[in-house]
């Protein structure tokens, strides 16, 4: 049995450690600021207890706790032990935990989720980039968790999820600054269905998505463009539809704090 600790127990981290344990995984949960017991989470208020013989530790912890959580298991992580940060950052953040991770020995993986968890949970896709990216592909695809590798150094499968996010928070940006002008000029549910008919089969659920998702998650997905916004910088490529998007859910985010 694969055992695994997942480490945040946020949304998130409640869905990998229920679907995982679903799947056949032994898993220990971590997190002293949140109790997940009651929805039936395999919680320690121990990390080390936690961490001990666990084959495969997960990062949920959110990009700005990403290192220090780091930090504190590393040590911990038995030898052989496989640590996936799953946190969204950009690829030199990831290329220096890798950094950080050697020095105690551990292989971490950059893990990309490329698309909401609350709409597969375990089973959401992601990519994977690093030295283990082969062997923790290996483990999830045995738990259900469908894993695409890219090739090359943590930091790599960061970057093509960000270049991702490029287009698709830049799709939600237009999308709401079509409900505005629509709205101004009493047009928003004609104009809505335009969009949605250009989409395809599935348009009017995706812009229903793309509206209430960049509401419901200003603040995260803000932080996300602004990581896009640097890579974009550090490709020495235009960036400005991108600056727009920022723009946009900057706004949503101080209406929503």
């Amino acid at each position: 049995m694969t055992a695994v600790t997942v480490l945040g127990l946020g949304e998130a981290g409640r869905l990998y450690a229920l679907g995982l344990t679903a799947a056949g995984a032994d898993v220990r949960g971590f997190d002293p600021f949140t109790d997940a017991r009651g929805a039936g989470i395999r919680q320690f208020d121990s990390l080390a207890q936690a961490l001990a013989g666990t084959d495969l530790a997960i990062s949920l912890v959110g990009a700005a706790a990403a290192r220090s959580v780091a930090e504190q298991v590393l040590p911990l992580l038995p030898p052989g032990a496989v640590f996936a940060d799953f946190n969204t950052s950009g690829p030199e953040s990831k290329a220096e935990l890798a950094d950080l991770a050697a020095g105690f020995g551990i292989p971490l993986v950059d893990v990309a989720v490329m698309a909401p968890v609350p709409r597969a949970g375990s089973r959401t896709p992601l990519l994977a980039s690093g030295t283990a990216a082969d062997e923790f592909a290996a483990l999830m695809t045995g738990l259900g968790a469908p894993v695409e590798t890219v090739p090359g150094a943590a930091g790599a499968a960061a970057g093509r999820k960000l270049l991702r996010s490029v287009f698709m928070k830049g799709l939600a940006g237009l999308v709401l600054e079509c409900q505005a002008a629509g709205q101004a000029a009493g047009s928003e549910e004609w104009l809505l269905a335009e969009i949605a008919g250009e989409l395809g089969p599935g348009g009017p659920d995706l812009v229903a998505r793309l509206l209430q998702g960049s509401h419901t998650h200003a603040v995260r997905r803000a932080h996300e463009v602004e990581d896009s916004l640097a890579y974009l910088g550090s490709l020495g490529t235009p960036a400005w539809m991108t600056e727009g998007t920022l723009r946009w859910l900057s706004t949503l985010a101080a209406e929503h704090a």
